[in-house]
């Protein structure tokens, strides 16, 4: 794709929306180029030495040559498979290097939806540079969006925040997984995943698990939690009422059959644990789905 940037007009519909796009584009930047360009507006344009705050999201991907980074968090060096995270309000400035160049591609964007999305804890509120490698994911993304952009169809502002929500779970999902990348936690993790789908029905030995692969319970705990975003004993149990849901939908055994046949020592905790996760105990689960 050849390098364009576009500046959009989202119109209050798109506002209303909760997030619109604001801006797009893709840039080679040649070593020894001047950066900035000069074609960009000057509520975008800024110089080294001043930097710039924005009123908007912006999310930049490095995918050739090296830079730096500067913002109020500190100072950071840019390469390939980098990915910049500026907010709104925050002072910063970033430029390649001169015997480099790079690569960028970029989004500008704000929102309600924006704005509560990139509040959430799950995204680092002090982190605003991730090191994410070259994924074909991201670019995919960033070039459908600049597809549809270029086109300005009815409705794209909504087509293109889809893609946006898609690219920042990429961000989450890739950033969770760079930490787990290759270490033997994972691995223990994923078998004891595998276990628990296999034997819903029965009581896991975690202890034992752990304590088999030289892993204490409390960090295998703490780390099982930080890659599925649950502790494993409510992994667990969320799997088994799911073959609850399963059985009662799909069967014509009793509540108390199918408490049972998952390990419930009594039906009682199993309808208030049913009832807390699905909603419903299991017999108006039952009848609800016969009388729809």
């Amino acid at each position: 794709m050849k390098d364009f940037f576009k500046y959009l007009t989202p119109s209050e519909e798109d506002k209303d929306w909760g997030l619109y796009l604001n801006v797009a584009g893709k840039s080679l930047i040649e070593p020894k180029s001047v950066y900035p360009s000069h074609e960009h507006p000057t509520g975008y344009h800024f110089t080294w030495e001043n930097g710039r705050i924005l009123e908007e999201f912006q999310i930049n991907y490095i995918t050739h040559g090296n830079g730096i980074l500067e913002n109020k968090i500190g100072k950071f060096q840019i390469k390939p498979g980098t990915l910049l995270v500026t907010r709104p309000g925050i002072w910063h400035r970033y430029k390649p290097l001169k015997k480099t160049g790079w690569l960028e591609n970029y989004i500008g964007f704000d929102g309600r939806l924006a704005r509560q999305i990139l509040s959430n804890p799950i995204i680092p509120q002090d982190q605003s540079v991730f090191q994410l490698g070259i994924r074909e994911e991201l670019i995919d993304t960033y070039y459908k969006i600049f597809d549809i952009i270029q086109k300005e169809k009815p409705g794209y502002q909504q087509i293109a925040s889809g893609l946006i929500i898609k690219l920042l779970g990429y961000i989450i999902a890739f950033n969770k997984q760079r930490s787990f990348s290759g270490n033997k936690i994972e691995k223990v993790i994923q078998k004891a995943r595998f276990q628990m789908r296999e034997k819903t029905e029965q009581e896991i030995d975690l202890l034992k698990l752990a304590e088999q692969n030289n892993i204490g319970y409390s960090y295998f705990r703490k780390m099982f939690k930080k890659y599925t975003g649950i502790s494993p004993h409510q992994y667990h149990l969320n799997l088994k009422i799911m073959r609850a849901k399963e059985l009662i939908l799909s069967t014509e055994k009793s509540i108390k059959e199918i408490s049972y046949e998952l390990g419930f020592k009594s039906i009682y905790y199993f309808s208030r644990l049913f009832k807390e996760k699905v909603g419903s105990t299991p017999t108006e689960f039952r009848n609800k789905a016969y009388h729809s």
